[in-house]
């Protein structure tokens, strides 16, 4: 899949695809931990934005996808910063942003930076906080000692191989922690969670209902979802979403 490279301020090397809006809405992908531009989800919601004339972009984080740099050296801090490089030097106008996993953490964070510019957002199985709240304590004693101790972890993987998990990672994580106090954000939020996701229980996303300032924010729960919520109908809902939404915001 066609991809052009930017170069952040950080000096990483970032892949993307980007296509101007013709509306003046431009929709923002922001991918899961260890995922990429090039999965169903996303390039369906890039055919529907530019169908649309809506503007539309996708990026790896560095050490994903075909970015540069390892997977092992990223943080929530330099993930973040590829995040708000990727959107403020390719974008201009209201955004809206759409997170699946992780990239809902990264969503809430690039929202919170970018208030002015953000019109709504869409998390799918967003996972704020999941170094601490969700992957650390599913750690054994024993590799949580190995991470403190030797640095990092092997963590095995349903959906490939085993990587690695850094203290880096870890303790950098914290200082991004969102669900124990309020995130000032006041736009409109839609959250679609599977109740049969294994790796971002539904209660943990639910928990943004609480701790999001914004009264416009509707939580979908899919009783048969999972995880990647990348069926069909799964696929339809989203769009769906993403059509009600910038119909409402444009």
């Amino acid at each position: 899949m066609d991809h052009q490279d930017l170069m952040s301020p950080q000096g990483r090397r970032l892949a993307y695809r980007y296509a101007a809006p013709q509306s003046g809405l431009t929709f923002v992908w922001l991918s899961g931990f260890k995922s990429d531009m090039t999965g169903t989800k996303v390039t369906v919601l890039e055919d529907w934005a530019k169908a649309q004339g809506h503007g539309f972009l996708a990026f790896d984080y560095s050490g994903h996808g075909v970015s540069g740099g390892a997977f092992e050296d990223g943080t929530i801090s330099a993930w973040r910063e590829d995040a708000l490089a990727a959107i403020e030097g390719l974008t201009s106008g209201p955004l809206v942003l759409v997170g699946s996993s992780m990239g809902g953490w990264m969503a809430l964070l690039a929202a919170l930076a970018l208030k002015p510019r953000i019109a709504a957002m869409i998390l799918i199985a967003p996972a704020p906080d999941f170094t601490q709240k969700l992957m650390w304590p599913e750690f054994s004693s024993e590799q949580q000692a190995e991470i403190m101790q030797q640095g990092q972890t092997l963590r095995p993987s349903d959906y490939g191989d085993p990587y690695p998990i850094t203290r880096a990672l870890i303790e950098d994580g914290e200082q991004w922690t969102l669900l124990d106090g309020l995130i000032e954000l006041t736009c409109p939020v839609r959250i679609l969670q599977g109740m049969n996701d294994p790796d971002v229980p539904w209660e943990h996303a639910f928990r943004l209902i609480d701790e999001l300032v914004s009264e416009d924010v509707v939580f979908s729960l899919i009783k048969d979802g999972d995880h990647r919520l990348s069926r069909d109908q799964d696929i339809a809902r989203l769009v769906e979403t993403c059509r009600a939404l910038a119909e409402s915001v444009g």
